[in-house]
């Protein structure tokens, strides 16, 4: 058997399973700070025994390339605590008998929309979270894109929407996407979390305008042959056909990928798209 391990802002999945991505045996919890979370997730693992690989699946930034200083590591997260953390040392540590593999919780989560979700077939997808962050995953070839680091999608520099004077929140950026666009940023500007906001409110069209701008960066630069957006976020009613409608207005007809029906779309597996993609990650 192998493990995977998901770390998100929030919440934690270990779990058990095989190299196709099937969950044999799960267990979520928050995530709290990196040696208490990763105590917890390697005492479950020992409970069921030593697996033979571990794929982890982590929220950013993150060193996942092994020629690079900090492999494994957390970078410069604005998570308190976490920066600079070596996953890949603790795991070492706990399993020194098991094959690491580790990527971001988006990328694995694209692997595993394309393998067994809504972009089954799709060898060039992008798979977009709004949460607690902004993030995307993206697949080439029906692998994860690497460079220097792996995409920052959230950071990308957008235009403001008319007469928006929101400063941001990013503590990097302050009015990068995910500054003016994450969970966090629709409770800072509108006093309410988004899952409180009813589908009229007009913080759905400003999220959509901003989203749409994103991805219209995305298409002139990856060229994903489909979009996939999940994340708590993207549950409102009509989001999806909201952003696609914006990215129409603003493409000025010049990207023909988007006139497919399913360019935009949800994502298959849901909050189980990461774990599924840790397995195949360790599977791989």
């Amino acid at each position: 058997m192998i493990a995977g391990i998901e770390l998100g802002g929030t919440k934690t999945v270990v779990a058990y399973g095989d190299p196709d991505g099937r969950v044999a045996a799960e267990w979520r919890f928050p995530t709290t700070d990196p040696h208490e979370t990763l105590a917890r997730a390697v005492a479950w693992l020992a409970e069921k025994g030593c697996p033979e690989a571990i794929g982890i699946a982590s929220f950013g930034p993150l060193g996942i390339s092994p020629d690079r200083p900090g492999y494994g590591q957390l970078l410069a997260t604005p998570k308190p605590g976490w920066s600079g953390f070596s996953l890949t040392e603790a795991l070492a540590t706990a399993f020194p008998r098991a094959r690491l593999s580790i990527d971001t919780d988006v990328n694995a989560a694209a692997l595993a929309e394309a393998r067994l979700g809504a972009g089954l077939g799709v060898e060039n997808l992008a798979y977009i979270t709004i949460g607690t962050g902004i993030g995307a995953g993206i697949l080439n070839k029906g692998r994860p894109l690497h460079g220097a680091t792996h995409p920052e999608f959230g950071h990308l520099k957008i235009p403001r929407a008319p007469g928006d004077a929101f400063r941001g929140i990013c503590p990097f950026h302050r009015d990068c996407l995910e500054g003016m666009a994450s969970g966090p940023a629709i409770l800072a500007r509108w006093g309410h979390a988004a899952a409180e906001l009813p589908a009229e409110h007009p913080a759905w069209e400003l999220e959509a305008w901003y989203l749409a701008h994103g991805i219209l960066a995305l298409l002139a630069v990856a060229s994903p042959a489909r979009i996939l957006i999940g994340g708590g976020v993207s549950q409102a009613d009509g989001f999806h056909a909201m952003t696609a409608q914006h990215l129409s207005q603003i493409a000025g007809g010049y990207f023909p990928a988007i006139d497919a029906p399913d360019f935009i779309a949800p994502p298959a597996l849901g909050q189980q798209a990461g774990i599924h993609g840790a397995l195949l990650l360790a599977g791989s």
